[in-house]
């Protein structure tokens, strides 16, 4: 691998990469190894987990496209970003959800950052630690964005440094989210999800043929009604047999963190961010039953995604709920999560902000 001193040892990073026509960026050490696509919205594409070969993030069918050679046939808002959806981990900003209207502009789907190339720069290379700044400028939006992504030798936590600012001269709003997709193999029957509590709320309305779950729902974290009724425990995964699509939200949690883990391995995946900011965690349920444009029953994945608002409905409707964020001219939003893979297979009791996992 072509890195910046030909390290071949501790940590190392390098940006010299092109992955079908997108610029990328690797960043490794003993347990994890990392790919940034630098040249779609800085999305992680890979988070793996080298002592048990596991890669965590879920990949879409189509997987990651080349722009230069792929010409869409329609110009839908929500089409347009799906076609080139690869999986993965994207940042969302400033409109999450569906498309929606923001003042005198249009805003497409999980608009509009992670559809476009952001500038990088290493920041840090050396054995004990390596670091990736990256940033972008919204196009229709006032807004700036940059994290800096840093790995240490000897852990497996990647710790990602953001920062969200309004360059305008008044007040702008913004959905801001972590859209982090877990998928197979990794993803199985044998998972389970750990959270420090809180509430789950089930979207609204039914809105898929092969919803399980009683639209509207509110209750303690883990149990939702089912749409025919009885008790449905959303920390346990289902296999993909279960044929399920559906969406939930999940608030006032103590703390801002999750763990996704599969007993049967002793492999897991969690992540630890500031509650405060991030106020829901969405909970996207994909369990083979997305029929239909673009899934056609062939996904098994879940969203676990910290979102300063919800619901997934666009900016509009978190400004009309009251949960958007507002940010002041010139202000600038900072926030710093951390992203952890590690080994057993317990349940997990509490993952700290630095990305330390009690059991």
């Amino acid at each position: 691998m072509s890195y910046r001193v030909e390290r071949n040892y501790g940590c190392r990073i390098s940006d010299s990469w092109t992955y079908r026509g997108h610029r990328a960026a690797v960043l490794e050490n003993e347990h994890l190894r990392v790919v940034v696509l630098i040249g779609k919205g800085a999305d992680v594409y890979e988070f793996l987990h080298k002592p048990t070969d596991t890669d965590f993030v879920w990949r879409s069918p189509w997987g990651v496209r080349d722009l230069k050679g792929f010409v869409p046939t329609t110009g839908s808002p929500t089409e347009l970003w799906l076609d080139q959806y690869e999986g993965g981990w994207q940042t969302v900003l400033p409109g999450g959800g569906f498309p929606s209207q923001y003042g005198d502009v249009n805003l497409g789907l999980h608009a509009e950052v992670n559809t476009v190339p952001w500038d990088a720069a290493i920041v840090e290379d050396c054995a004990e630690r390596v670091s990736l700044k990256c940033w972008v400028r919204a196009a229709r939006t006032p807004f700036y964005f940059e994290k800096t992504m840093t790995m240490t030798a000897g852990s497996a936590v990647l710790i990602t440094d953001q920062a969200l600012v309004n360059e305008g001269e008044e007040i702008a709003h913004a959905v801001w989210g972590e859209h982090i997709a877990i998928g197979e193999p990794f993803l199985n029957e044998h998972c389970v999800i750990d959270l420090p509590g809180g509430a789950i709320m089930t979207h609204p309305e039914d809105f898929h043929p092969n919803n399980k779950l009683k639209a509207g729902f509110e209750g303690p974290w883990p149990w939702v009604e089912g749409i025919e009724g009885g008790r449905v425990d959303s920390s346990v995964i289902p296999p993909k047999s279960y044929r399920s699509y559906d969406m939930a939200y999940i608030r006032d949690t103590p703390e801002g963190w999750y763990a996704v883990t599969d007993t049967k391995r002793g492999v897991g995946f969690g992540a630890a961010y500031p509650k405060d900011l991030f106020r829901y965690l969405w909970y996207w349920q994909s369990f083979g039953g997305g029929f239909g444009y673009p899934w056609y029953g062939r996904t098994y994945n879940i969203g676990l995604e910290p979102f300063t608002s919800y619901t997934n409905q666009g900016l509009a409707q978190a400004i009309e709920n009251g949960t958007a964020l507002t940010v002041e001219a010139g202000q600038r939003v900072e926030a710093s999560y951390a992203a952890v893979a590690y080994t057993g297979g317990e349940r997990v009791r509490r993952i700290a902000p630095d990305g330390a996992v009690t059991r």
